[in-house]
């Protein structure tokens, strides 16, 4: 394994619009410093464990020299790393596993970027920064999209003709580095077996829920891309297709591009609210409404769900809001009970991981998220060969 140094760490990168989030880890994958730069685009910040400075970060190839200094500083110079590994939003059809990136798996993340205007852009600028800063260190990247290639042709197709599918519309998924973090951890976590059939929830701003059977993805609720699906911090979730189409007519694509992906969901429907936090603790009847259109169309999607399944044994909720929000988590599986949920309320209001009553015919858990992990680990294991 070549790099250049003989360090075990290894960096791992989410690069998004305006910021650069980071995370160090060791070779026994304990998570050892994470930063963030952010205010990229204009004047900035750079925290890194517990210093934060302001400095300007014009692009994202500023920002990412900036991090590799300040990591240089605190005594974590770019020979102490075995790998860069950066999470990539999408992989398209073709980029369905954690990937070394060379020169050819560069150009397959390039052609993605139509799929995914809004991410794919960033997290090349990353990958190409530190490919000129740092030529000798191997990069990985891990997929958003990845977990979901194992979904039935039937359920990745829209009823669309072939040449349209041809051109990339069809159901990707997303939070696939998430799920697979959930499936890996779920056992040890718990103490338990991987349910067969297990109902994952990645709640937080952006939200989704995946049907897992035997550690397999088999659907989703989001699709093309990440505005499908549920209720969000600031997406629709599904909305009808001629909807869609009135909207851009009546104000334009760009008006209706940003009122479907940063000004609906939560925060449309409360006023100005998009995080649960808030809402939760606002009693105006907008807010109220807001947090009970999150969970019935969680309810609703998890029926779906289960339905592709065929059944259900166990539900894990992930993510801020699925970590968090107990009374979110109490609704939802208040909204299971015909297929014979029960929470324990005491567990619930406590945030304990094991969440179903004694009397549940299916065990319900919180499973935190650790994609950085799971990134960390993705880039070992492939730089070792296992």
């Amino acid at each position: 394994m070549a790099h250049p140094g003989n360090g075990d760490l290894v960096l791992v990168l989410n690069a998004g619009s305006s910021s650069i989030k980071l995370a160090v880890f060791d070779g026994q994958l304990t998570q050892i410093l994470t930063g963030i730069a952010d205010g990229i685009g204009g004047p900035g910040t750079l925290k890194l464990g517990d210093v934060k400075t302001a400095q300007g970060f014009p692009d994202h190839a500023t920002a990412l020299r900036a991090i590799l200094q300040a990591l240089e500083i605190q005594g974590f110079p770019v020979t102490r790393f075995a790998a860069a590994a950066h999470r990539v939003v999408h992989g398209g059809a073709e980029l369905a596993q954690p990937t070394r990136i060379t020169p050819e798996v560069l150009r397959a993340i390039k052609a993605c970027t139509p799929l995914a205007p809004l991410h794919n852009p960033h997290n090349i600028a990353a990958i190409e920064t530190l490919s000129a800063l740092a030529p000798d260190l191997p990069q990985v990247a891990c997929f958003d999209t990845a977990f979901h290639a194992s979904n039935p042709e039937v359920a990745t197709r829209y009823a669309l003709p072939p040449q349209i599918e041809a051109r990339g519309i069809r159901r990707y998924g997303f939070h696939g580095i998430s799920y697979a973090s959930l499936v890996e951890s779920l056992p040890t976590l718990t103490g338990t077996p991987l349910p067969a059939r297990l109902l994952a929830l990645h709640l937080g701003n952006g939200a989704s829920i995946c049907a897992i059977c035997d550690g397999k993805s088999i659907a989703t609720s989001m699709g093309y891309s990440p505005l499908e699906g549920l209720t969000m911090g600031t997406r629709t979730g599904m909305i009808d297709g001629n909807a869609v189409l009135r909207l851009a007519e009546e104000d334009g694509i760009a008006a209706t591009h940003t009122l479907l992906n940063k000004e609906s969901g939560l925060r449309g429907l409360s006023g100005g609210l998009s995080d649960m936090r808030a809402l939760l603790a606002d009693p105006s009847p907008a807010s109220v409404f807001a947090v009970e259109h999150f969970c019935y169309w969680a309810i609703r999607h998890a029926g779906s769900l289960i339905a592709a399944m065929q059944g259900l044994d166990a539900v894990a909720f992930t993510g801020g809001i699925g970590e968090n929000a107990a009374p979110v988590r109490a609704r939802i599986m208040d909204g299971l009970a015909w297929i014979g949920a029960r929470i324990d309320a005491r567990a619930n209001e406590k945030g304990e991981p094991r969440l179903h009553a004694p009397d549940s015919d299916i065990g319900c858990w919180i499973i935190p998220a650790q994609e950085e992990r799971m990134i960390a680990a993705d880039a070992q294991r492939l730089l070792s060969g296992k």
